[in-house]
């Protein structure tokens, strides 16, 4: 029993060494660049994700980064907002009073985030159709 203790001992501190050495010479982001492999790009420019079947689902986004472009994978919920899509978010103010001319009421959002870099509304106003029950 005596001889269990240093030879976990040994054998954590030379785990610890191999992990370190590891983490050392791992991959690095200069060292794409020169073997000739991806570069990664200071300015990458996302399109709006474009479902394939639909209005709402699974679709794609193209990334355009100088003269290269690629695709990649992204969703647009079916429950989402459709009309400001559902990468640019926003902070809502609370619903107005019901406006007994339309019938409707609304409210208006300003710019919380601008996902992928897209070109976002800086304030948007949405409405919504007035409830028929009484608070």
């Amino acid at each position: 029993m005596r001889g269990v203790f240093p030879v976990t001992l040994v054998l954590l501190v030379a785990l610890m060494v191999t992990v370190e050495a590891a983490h050392k010479h791992g991959d690095k982001k200069g060292q794409k660049a020169k073997e000739g492999g991806k570069v990664e790009c200071a300015e990458k420019r996302f399109s709006k994700c474009v479902p394939s079947a639909s209005d709402c689902g699974d679709g794609f986004r193209e990334a355009t980064c100088g003269e290269h472009t690629t695709k990649h994978k992204c969703n647009i919920p079916c429950n989402w907002k459709k009309a400001f899509g559902a990468d640019c978010k926003y902070r809502f103010t609370n619903w107005g009073e019901c406006d007994t001319s339309t019938g409707t009421k609304s409210r208006s959002g300003t710019l919380k985030k601008d996902l992928f870099k897209l070109d976002c509304e800086a304030t948007i106003k949405v409405t919504k159709p007035c409830s028929s029950k009484p608070k």
